[in-house]
């Protein structure tokens, strides 16, 4: 088997911040692709057609590392080519992206209720991610840890490449302590603070996760700070990652946070534009280790949450 070696620098650029996709093409046993031309339509035509793949290849839009490919070039596996897809229009989120710091390693962003971290579905140049290389001139940027798209507050993206890697254990490895604030009803019978610990399942496809009976896979604590109007507002600390985690949580202990669109019920998705009910949880404050240079490393969110105004 041929080995793969360590794949060349890609020959194009970023566009809105978004890498080109790379192919690395593959063995043909049955030589059912003499041209390059025969295998892009055989693996993307049925998705954007034949009349779409040939017109990319008379725009030069597939590169290999010597320049534009032709259609009619002879197939050979393990070459490697770029294209950049066409990106669909996407509604723009219209809240600015902060940066908390930023330093030769590190930018500890600021992300708004319903702007995604990274591509993702119909979500790709209206991402953290992309928006920050285009506005830092960062285009190695990388975050670290997701934040899902629907929740603001910090998110930590790393600077260079070589070091993502420790950043992203320091994560795994449960080394960060992250806590969140939220606003959500307030029921006076509800006992707190307490940590709730419970197995959480998300399967694929299925928007909303849930909690079933067998050994616990998350853990969070949940504490109020203060409450009025029948309102609190809490202090949610996970010692585990999973998807929708703290909403979930929130929501067994009959306390949805304010504006959820999936717990307890899945509500009708809004008009692309509706930006009047962020859900009310904030990733308030990240504190670590850093791996890198071994300094204490404490990061505040910036951002206040709608539903509870200071008075």
């Amino acid at each position: 088997m041929r080995g793969r070696g360590k794949a060349p620098a890609a020959p194009l650029a970023q566009r809105d911040g978004i890498d080109p996709v790379r192919l690395r093409l593959p063995e043909d046993p049955d030589g059912a692709w003499p041209t390059v031309r025969d295998h892009l339509l055989a693996r993307f035509g049925d998705a954007i057609g034949a009349a779409r793949v040939d017109a990319m290849f008379a725009e030069g839009r597939f590169v290999s590392t010597g320049g534009p490919v032709s259609a009619d070039e002879p197939y050979a596996a393990g070459r490697y080519l770029w294209f950049h897809r066409d990106f669909a229009p996407e509604e723009p989120v219209p809240f600015p992206v902060g940066v908390v710091h930023r330093d030769a390693h590190l930018v500890i962003a600021d992300k708004p209720h319903f702007l995604a971290t990274t591509p993702r579905g119909r979500h790709v140049t209206e991402t953290a991610v992309a928006r920050l290389r285009r506005e830092l001139d960062l285009p190695a940027l990388q975050p670290a840890h997701r934040l899902d798209r629907l929740t603001a507050g910090l998110v930590l993206f790393v600077v260079r490449p070589g070091e993502r890697g420790a950043y992203q254990t320091m994560f795994r490895d449960r080394l960060v302590r992250k806590e969140y604030e939220a606003v959500a009803p307030h029921d006076p019978r509800t006992v707190l603070p307490r940590t709730v610990r419970s197995r959480i399942v998300k399967e694929r496809g299925v928007i909303a996760a849930r909690e079933e009976p067998g050994e616990p896979n998350s853990e969070s604590r949940i504490e109020l700070l203060e409450h009025r109007e029948g309102l609190g507002r809490y202090r949610l600390l996970p010692a585990t990652g999973r998807t929708h985690q703290l909403r979930v949580h929130m929501n067994g202990l009959g306390l949805p946070i304010t504006h959820d669109p999936v717990y307890p019920v899945v509500e009708p998705e809004p008009a692309p534009d509706d930006w009047s009910r962020p859900l009310q949880l904030l990733a308030r404050v990240l504190e670590f280790t850093d791996p890198v240079t071994g300094e204490a490393r404490r990061f505040e969110s910036g951002l206040r949450l709608a539903a509870w105004p200071d008075r």
